[in-house]
Order: structure tokens, then C-alpha cells, then sequence
């Protein structure tokens, strides 16, 4: 077939009409249970494994995502016996099972045959075959196989009852794709987004440097490019490459799938790397692979982050199809197993963020290759061992109580505005040396440090968190929103941002907020552009500084959080009330921090980037203007709360202890139950949480 043909073929499937989403059965129970690889075992125990499944109290289970090559072992020959077998096995000991589509890992023949689905990254360099994740998701010949496996898989397992859900790929992103195709399908992006390559001379400034085009056939490759508009809308591309790809997957399952199956897709909470409101937005429910640290440094800031972030994309229920059993490293440099108690806790964790299933990687650990190291709840001896007892405890407490946890439903006054153009923009133009924890990758300033830092202030002072976007239309919902520096905005979301704080809404706003358009062209007007009045000042410059010390120190924090670090603003205040200066000979003059009334509401403007411990400060002095302090708030990590209402229309509580002290909480709400112990508990009752444990008070 020749490529223009297939090329016409794969957008058609793209473009299938869009369907309404199918009413999936709602879940009755928490699920818990884990991803198995039979079909990686050195030996055949299949029968072994489902009796310690049972018996632990395993619900499900995830199965088949990177297993392609033997799905298909040579092209056009489809086996699908061996799953066959481990499904069954499954469904007669009923444990519920979600099924993947194998396209994340390409068989070997696959690139024997076509080796030009294997990717080209930038400056030349290229994958090769011996690694999953190493193919061009938008390669013609990839497609084509990808959907006829898919299709073949469907045919085959969409009847099969034990299945009441379909995973499509695996942790999807662009895999920073710069292959030749690629290259073309941007270009003819680019035409549909500007016309012409006048229209986009202008828009990205191209007369600089003397760059400008004279056609489409002189655009030039990203290798090399300095132009920060095509920068940023090349990050836009991979996004909506990303995008395109899992919602052509979700339509070739949704032409298969009952009415009562599930459409998901486990994503990775670096969620800079893609647009997972396009990605899922013809899914049914979103599912997250949340990572942590364990023993000391496990702090319930990864999970709540991945839960508040995921749990906001559909404004639903989520799942956690991946997670911590033992340990994890792709080598034996940093094995950490879990403190007793961290595991189950960890549960619960996810649970009070909104997760409707928990799930690790994996049932058992693997005995070669390069997540050896990576631990399943079974170690390499596949015996039960400590894990499988906290394992087993925790699904026997669900099967007991778990109905009374199942579709939480949580309602939060605060939200923190993410923006993936704010991110990328940040990464073109840093404000500062970046932390890179990858070699060769963007360190994510914004993702990684900005918004992080505010939603790490917010859950341990058990504040409950949403994420909004720029496309939301739900701002109103909230009566504080947080916004970290938004650097790229249009003027549309700027406007929305006046029209949410001149309608009574309170905003915390970073600095750099406002500078460039949707283009990144810096703005032709007085600092914050748009935002001027909202804000109540303008600045025309700005400095670079490694700390400095606030004036008086105004916030009342310790000498050592009295600091504020990297950026500086110079404020020239019309309307706004400078609350703290910078204590500088020459700064000093110029206000760190300052509070405006615009309309009904108010914007505290953060000029520079600030300490925890003022952040802390900051934000619950406006939580307090805002009316939305609540007796949570006298409590502080390692001591976290969190809460919402059930199916019965019962509020739960859950307070968690990040710590080895036994510490004690003075429970203020309504008389309830804590389930694991059916203890009554009375209101304003001093309970005990033992170290790395947690309590769940339904109220009565």
C-alpha cells in the first residue's frame, strides 16, 4: 500500500465520529491488585500464583501491556492460547482483569522489517531495538500494525467476562520523536494553525537574525533553532501528537468494547510531557503510575500531587494502575523496601485523593533484564513474604469496609492553574540554573519546583486541592486560585484570570505572570501587560539574585525561612499595598510582595520566589481572606487529613501519619466509626495513630 494511501486510511480512523461515552458500570468496591507477567517467569507456575492471589484477597489484575511479540510472533500470526489460559485462571478465581493494548514494545520483526519506525532524535541521534518506547508513534508502518494487533486483540477478548476494562498503550509521550515524518507532519500543523509563512514570519519575529521564509519548503528542522515561538509550538505539537495517538487508540477499542467495559490509559505523573485533557478526553476513567520514595523519605507529597492532578483532568474518579510494592531502580544502587505499615498506608493514601483502584507493579519480581530490581509484591524467591502479608491485611480490610470508601467525592475551595506553555516556556527561557535529574532533559522548572512547591505547602497543611487549566471553564468553582508563573498566556486567559478576581475571586499570582503572549512574544507594554490593573503596579526591570533576606522579616518565619531566592521584579505599585520589601541597599526600595483589591476580589502578587515557610505564610493568610480556613489547617505534616462524602452521602475522614512517632490527633468533627477497629469515635476525641498508620472516620 503506498504511503499516501495508509496516511489517508489512519486519519480517518482518526477523525471517526466522536462518540458518547459509554455507561460503565460504577464500582461497587475498591479494586486492589496488581500488573502479572505469567509469560515472564522462569518457569510455569501459573496455578501456584493464583492460589496465593485468592488468597491474599487479590481483585485485579492488570495483564499483556508489553507483550506484542507474543501476541503476534511473526507478522500476521496471531497467538492468543498462553493469555487465554491466564485469563480464565483469573476469572474462576474471581479476580477481575484489564487487558492492554501491546504497542508500547515493538517485536523484533517489526523493526527487522521496518527499521524506519524506530526514532530519530534531535542532532542526529537515534534509538535502537533492545528497549520498550523506542518507535514513532506517528510512523505510518508502526500504525498499521498497531492497529491490526489492537483490532485482532479486540475480536478475540471483548466478550471474555473476566475483562471489565481496556488499557490503550502504556505511559505514552512524544519520545522527543524528530524523525523525518515528524518534521512533516509539524510543518502541516503549522499550516493549518498560521496559512502562510508570511502570517508566521511575523508572528515568531523571523526578520531577527534575517530568517525569514519565502516558503513552507524553507522551514527549517528543530536541530539547531533558536526561535522561541517555534520552540514552544513544537512542544505544543508532541503534545498533540500524543494526543491524536491515544484518542486513535481509544476509538479502535470503543468499536470492540461492552457497554459495561472501561476505556483508560495509565499515564506518568511528569505531566508536563503531555496534554492529558486531549489525551483522555474520549476515555471513561484516567489511570496514574505514581512512583514515591519510601522509609524516610516517603512524605505523601508524590501521591497526593498525582491524585489532585488526575483526579481534576475529567473532574472524576481515578485509578493507580502502577505503584511502589517493594522496590524500585533499574539497578541495585537504591533499594529502599517500605518501613512495616508504609505499603497499607500508601493505600489509603491514593484512596483519599479520589482513587478508585490500586494496583502495583508488580505481582512478582522479575528474575532478568533491566527491572530486575524493580520488586513485585512477591520477591525472586516468589515466596509470601512481608509484603504479601501487608498486601493481604490491607485487600481483606477493603473486602470489609471498602464499599464505604469507593467514589469519593470531594469538593475543594483552592486550585493551582497549571499551564504546559508556562512550563515550556520556562524550560526555554530559565530564570535560574535548573535542577536537571536526567541528563539531556528539560528540568521542568515550572512542573518541578514552581507548582510543586505550592501544592507541597497545600497538602501538608491539609488543604484540599483541584488543578484548573487555561481551557477551563470552572474558575468560579473556586475561591482561591493559585497561580505560578505564567509566563505564556493569551490575552483571552488573562482576562478570564480579571474577570474570576473582579467577581469576588482571590488569587495568588508568581512572578513573570503575564509577560509573553500565546506566541511567546514578550508583550509591547508595561510589565504585567493585561494583568496591570488586577495586580495594582507595573515593573520595566527585573534581577537576577541568589537569596536575599526580606526586610524586617514581615512573615514572622524563623531566620533561616526569612529568604527569598533567584528573581526579582521591580515593582512600581499604583494601587497595590507593598506587604514586604527585599532587605538590599538597592533593591530595597521595591516591594518582594504586594496585595490589590480589583473589583470584588483580591491579588496577592509574589515578585520573586519565596522560602516554604513564607509560602506557608502567604497562603494561608489568604485562605483566611477568602473565608476557607477550616480546623484542618491546625494540623501540619507529618500529620495530614483528608476527606470527602461517600455513596451513602457520609463524610469520611482519613488522617495519616508520615512519621515513626506514634503521634496523637484531636478528632473535631462529627461522632463517626473508624473502620479498620469499628471503634466509635467521639467528637473532639484525642486518638492515638501508631507510626506509618492511618485512621478512617466515617461519620455517622
Amino acid at each position: 500500500m503506498k504511503r499516501e494511501k495508509l496516511i489517508i486510511i489512519l486519519l480517518a480512523v482518526c477523525s471517526f465520529t466522536e462518540r458518547v461515552s459509554a455507561q460503565t458500570k460504577k464500582l461497587d468496591n475498591i479494586l486492589y491488585g496488581a500488573a502479572y507477567y505469567q509469560e515472564y517467569m522462569p518457569e510455569d507456575r501459573l496455578e501456584e500464583d493464583l492460589k496465593l492471589m485468592k488468597a491474599s484477597g487479590m481483585s485485579v489484575v492488570r495483564l499483556g501491556e508489553s507483550s506484542w511479540s507474543l501476541f503476534e510472533p511473526r507478522e500476521g500470526e496471531f497467538d492468543f492460547a498462553w493469555m487465554d489460559r491466564i485469563i480464565d485462571g483469573l476469572h474462576k478465581n474471581g479476580i477481575k482483569v484489564i487487558l492492554g493494548t501491546p504497542t508500547y514494545s515493538i517485536p523484533a520483526w517489526l523493526w527487522h522489517k521496518h527499521p524506519e519506525v524506530l526514532l530519530k532524535y534531535e542532532k542526529g541521534a537515534n534509538a535502537y531495538y533492545g528497549i520498550r518506547q523506542n518507535m514513532d508513534i506517528t510512523n505510518p508502518a508502526f500504525l498499521f500494525y498497531a492497529e491490526r494487533v489492537i483490532g485482532k486483540m479486540m475480536e478475540h477478548y471483548t466478550k471474555n467476562p473476566a475483562i471489565i476494562g481496556f488499557q490503550v498503550d502504556n505511559e505514552t509521550t512524544s519520545y522527543n520523536a524528530n524523525n523525518y515524518d515528524f518534521q512533516i507532519s509539524f510543518v502541516d500543523y503549522l499550516k493549518k494553525k498560521f496559512g502562510t509563512v508570511e502570517r508566521l514570519n511575523k508572528i515568531w519575529g523571523l526578520n531577527y537574525w534575517g530568517m525569514t521564509m519565502n516558503g513552507w519548503e524553507e522551514f527549517p528542522e528543530r536541530d539547531g533553532v533558536t526561535n522561541t515561538g517555534y520552540k514552544l509550538e513544537w512542544e505544543r505539537f508532541k503534545r498533540k501528537a500524543v494526543a491524536d495517538y491515544l484518542n486513535w487508540q481509544t476509538e479502535i477499542v470503543r468499536a470492540y468494547k461492552r457497554p459495561d467495559q472501561f476505556v483508560t490509559h495509565c499515564f506518568m505523573p511528569a505531566v508536563q510531557d503531555i496534554d492529558q485533557v486531549e489525551s483522555a478526553k474520549n476515555m471513561d476513567v484516567l489511570a496514574v503510575n505514581v512512583y514515591h520514595g519510601s522509609q524516610d523519605k516517603l512524605t505523601g507529597e508524590e501521591i497526593a500531587f498525582a491524585g489532585d492532578y488526575f483526579r481534576s483532568v475529567k473532574r472524576k474518579n481515578y485509578l493507580i494502575t502502577e505503584t511502589n510494592a517493594q522496590t524500585t531502580g533499574w539497578d541495585s544502587k537504591s533499594q529502599a523496601p517500605p518501613y512495616d505499615g508504609q505499603l497499607r498506608m500508601n493505600v489509603y493514601a491514593h484512596m483519599g485523593s479520589g482513587a478508585n483502584m490500586v494496583e502495583y507493579w508488580h505481582w512478582h519480581s522479575i528474575h532478568y533484564g533491566q527491572e530486575t530490581y524493580w520488586k513485585g509484591i512477591l520477591s525472586h524467591d516468589l515466596q509470601p513474604n512481608r509484603a504479601y502479608a501487608e498486601y493481604s491485611k490491607t485487600a481483606h480490610e477493603l473486602q470489609r469496609f471498602g464499599s464505604k470508601l469507593v467514589n469519593l467525592k470531594i469538593k475543594n475551595d483552592v486550585a493551582i492553574l497549571f499551564s504546559h506553555d508556562a512550563n515550556t516556556g520556562l524550560n526555554v527561557m530559565p530564570f535560574k540554573d535548573p535542577k536537571v535529574s536526567i541528563p539531556g532533559k528539560p528540568a521542568n522548572i515550572y512542573r518541578n519546583e514552581l507548582v510543586a512547591q505550592f501544592h507541597k505547602v497545600l497538602f501538608r497543611n491539609s488543604v484540599g486541592t483541584d488543578f484548573i487549566f487555561p481551557e477551563s471553564t470552572n474558575f468560579g468553582d473556586y475561591k482561591l486560585i493559585i497561580i505560578p508563573s505564567l509566563y505564556i498566556a493569551s490575552d483571552t486567559l488573562l482576562d478570564k484570570i480579571n474577570n474570576y478576581i473582579a467577581g469576588g475571586g482571590h488569587v495568588i499570582m508568581q512572578f513573570k505572570s503575564g509577560f509573553c503572549d500565546e506566541n511567546s512574544m514578550v508583550r509591547p507594554m508595561l510589565a504585567p501587560g493585561p494583568l496591570r490593573k488586577a495586580c495594582g503596579f507595573y515593573y520595566q526591570e527585573f534581577t537576577n539574585f541568589k537569596a536575599l533576606s526580606l526586610k524586617d522579616n514581615p512573615f514572622r518565619v524563623d531566620t533561616a525561612g526569612n529568604k527569598v531566592y533567584d528573581w526579582g521584579e521591580y515593582l512600581i505599585p499604583e494601587t497595590a499595598k507593598p506587604l514586604a520589601f527585599y532587605d538590599h541597599p538597592y533593591f530595597g526600595k521595591y516591594p518582594a510582595v504586594t496585595i490589590n483589591t480589583f473589583g470584588k476580589g483580591t491579588l496577592l502578587y509574589e515578585a520573586t520566589n519565596v522560602s516554604d515557610a513564607i509560602q506557608e505564610k502567604l497562603i494561608l493568610q489568604e485562605m483566611d481572606r477568602a473565608g476557607i480556613k477550616t480546623i484542618d489547617q491546625k494540623m501540619h505534616w507529618p500529620l495530614v487529613t483528608k476527606s470527602g462524602n461517600n455513596d451513602a452521602g457520609k463524610k469520611v475522614h482519613y488522617y495519616y501519619n508520615y512519621s515513626s512517632q506514634r503521634l496523637n490527633v484531636t478528632y473535631p468533627y462529627t461522632a463517626g466509626i473508624e473502620l479498620v477497629t469499628g471503634k466509635v469515635i467521639m467528637q473532639e476525641a484525642v486518638v492515638e495513630i501508631e507510626p506509618w498508620d492511618v485512621l478512617i472516620i466515617e461519620e455517622k
